[in-house]
This record gives structure tokens, C-alpha cells and sequence, in this order.
């Protein structure tokens, strides 16, 4: 398969392991997310790929040759930072221009370029601009036009849009997504949002402590995290200890808020989700929780509710109408086993 592939990647700081046998494969044209906390590895392993960093052990392959003793401008892979990184004393023109430049680019292909590069980029015209006047969010799309504009078989970003408010990180990435996909081109994005990385990417590798916790298209590690630590950073905190056991076929799990059937075939003691959507205000139906109400947040389309049940407090989304009581007050919930418990596949 065409495209980047990390086989058993390992890399140590003196006693630090900061990637420990990191294996995964980007295929050509696709956006791979590399999602997890600061420490855990993400911006190591772009090192290793863009052939800064040499790992101690495993190997690096494009469309199946090996990447050992290749030096890093051999490899044609482009690099954006958070920073941006301009020339502050070219213009708009010349800073995209500089890689085609040093690849010995004819100028008049490289008008070319950078004109239709700067069009897709949503900033037609801005050719003679000062990069000094330009917004963040202009000079976030000069620094990618730059990036793109050598035709990198492979473009790392590391958390490009870190420096930015939120408002303009939301549209931006929307709009980086739709360039990476109109250009085909294969990238890895780095970041420690969740929300980036499930807007942007075809899949997401989520690290902790060097180690891969699971890798998977955006809606499968949101919808089946795999572990308690995909779990917790993914926000879904409400994690219950439970003992499983199976009756007439049918898969249980005792926990302190009660006993429920779940699908996965699991025994012995396990970890239970349960998803912050599933619930809804009711006391009808086979399954009802009784719960004490210590916050409510209100979250424009949404109400967040921390609700303690048998003195386990969990956190349940609602919709923004539903008619909650008030803090201190007792409420019942009900829900569908099947929708809203999930068993962890490992802790």
C-alpha cells in the first residue's frame, strides 16, 4: 500500500521512553491525527519521520523502501509549525515562493504556483501583501500555502492552529480538511484537541506515555474508546467498576448502581462506560436510576448535569428544553442498557 508506514518504533532520553513501539500506516491521500496529551510522544515521532530524530529501534517505509540513513531534505516531506514561522522581511509571494526556490523552480512556474496555491488557500491577490499586516488566521493559511506549495509526498503539521482563538481554530480547520482532501495530499496532523482531530482526520492515532491506545476513524474511537484513558480524554468520565457474569446466555454486569445486561461477552471484573447521552428524565421503563442533582451547566443547545447516583457522581448531557430539576433535588433516570453501557476493552 502506498503511503507511510512506522513498524515498532522506539525512542528513549536517558530514562525517558518517549515513544515506545509505535507502529501505525498513513495511505496516500489520507489524513492521520495523532491525538494525546503534551508528553506523549506526538511531536517525537513527527521528528523521527521527517528524519531529525533517529529511533533506536523499529523501521520507517514510503511506498514500501525503507527510510534508515535517508537524510531529512531527500525525503521530500514538508514540516508547518505552530508558529508559522514567515519571513518577516518577504512578502507574501516570496514566503511561498522559497521552497519552490531552492528546488531550482523556474519564476514563472513559481507565479504560477503560488498564485493558484494562495487561491485555494482563500487569499487570491494577497501576493505583494506585508505578512506583518496580515491577521493570525492569514498568516496561518500563508504558512500552509507555503507548506503546500512544493508538493510535499508527505505534510506533518504540528499543532498549527495551537496559537489561535477558538472561534477561528474552528473554521480553519474545517478549511484545512477541505485543501488537505482537494489536493489529495497525505498529511499527519498533531494535536491535543479531540475536536480537531475528529473534524480533520480519516483516522486518529491516540498516544499516552509513548504507547498507542487505539487507532480508528474519528466516530469508532468516539463511539467504542478502548480503554479508560481513551475514555477520560475523550471527556467521558463516567467510568463504574464492575464484576460480569453470564445467565442463560445472556452477558450481566453488577455494579453499585444496579444490575444490567451489556452485548460484549466479557467475565470477571471489567470497566463500564456509560455514555453521557443516554439518558433521559423518566421514571418509565425496565431500567431507571435514581439519582441527587449537584450541578447543572447550561451549554447553549445542551445541559450538562452532574448527578450523583448510589454516591457515584456522573456526568449526563441533556437537551437544553428538558426539565430538570433544580441543584440538591432528586431526579429519575432511564435508559436502554444495550445503547448507553459500554464494557472497556482493556483499562
Amino acid at each position: 500500500m502506498p503511503g507511510l508506514k512506522l513498524v515498532d518504533i522506539h525512542k528513549a532520553f536517558n530514562e525517558t521512553r518517549a515513544v515506545n513501539g509505535v507502529s501505525f500506516k498513513v495511505a496516500g491521500g489520507e489524513v492521520v491525527a495523532l491525538l494525546g496529551p503534551s508528553g506523549c510522544g506526538k511531536s517525537s515521532i513527527l521528528a523521527i519521520i521527517a528524519g531529525l530524530l533517529d529511533p533506536d529501534e523499529g523501521e520507517l517505509y514510503w511506498n514500501g523502501l525503507s527510510l534508515k540513513n535517508m537524510p531529512t531534505h531527500k525525503r521530500d516531506f514538508g514540516l508547518m509549525f505552530q508558529d508559522f514561522a514567515l519571513f518577516p522581511h518577504m512578502n507574501v509571494s516570496d514566503n511561498i515562493a522559497f521552497g519552490l526556490k531552492m528546488l531550482s523552480i523556474p519564476s514563472d512556474e513559481r507565479n504560477i504556483r503560488v498564485g493558484e496555491i494562495l487561491t485555494l488557500v482563500g487569499l487570491p491577490g494577497y501576493e505583494n501583501r506585508d505578512v506583518n499586516t496580515l491577521s493570525g488566521g492569514e498568516q496561518q493559511r500563508v504558512a500552509l500555502a507555503r507548506s503546500l506549495a512544493p508538493q510535499p509526498r508527505l505534510l506533518m503539521l504540528d499543532e498549527p492552529l495551537g496559537s489561535l482563538d477558538r472561534n477561528l481554530r474552528e473554521q480553519l480547520v474545517l478549511d484545512l480538511g477541505e485543501i488537505l482532501r482537494q489536493m489529495n495530499q497525505t498529511a499527519i496532523y498533531v494535536t491535543h484537541d479531540q475536536e480537531e482531530a475528529f473534524a480533520l482526520a480519516d483516522r486518529v492515532v491516540v498516544l499516552n506515555h509513548g504507547s498507542v491506545e487505539q487507532i480508528g476513524a474519528p466516530q469508532e474511537i468516539y463511539n467504542q474508546p478502548a480503554s479508560k484513558f481513551v475514555a477520560k480524554f475523550l471527556g467521558l468520565s463516567n467510568l463504574v467498576d464492575a464484576e460480569a457474569y453470564t445467565l442463560d446466555g445472556q452477558t450481566y454486569v453488577k455494579t453499585p448502581l444496579g444490575q444490567f445486561p451489556v452485548q460484549e461477552e466479557v467475565f470477571g471484573q471489567v470497566t463500564l462506560l456509560l455514555r453521557p447521552d443516554g439518558m433521559r428524565v423518566s421514571d418509565l421503563g425496565d431500567y431507571v436510576l435514581k439519582g441527587r442533582i449537584i450541578k447543572r451547566t447550561f451549554r447553549g443547545a445542551t445541559c450538562r448535569a452532574i448527578i450523583e447516583v448510589s454516591d457515584i457522581p456522573l456526568t449526563f448531557d441533556f437537551m437544553a428544553n428538558t426539565p430538570l430539576p433544580n441543584e440538591g433535588e432528586h431526579v429519575k433516570l432511564a435508559f436502554d442498557p444495550q445503547n448507553t453501557i459500554q464494557v472497556l476493552r482493556k483499562s
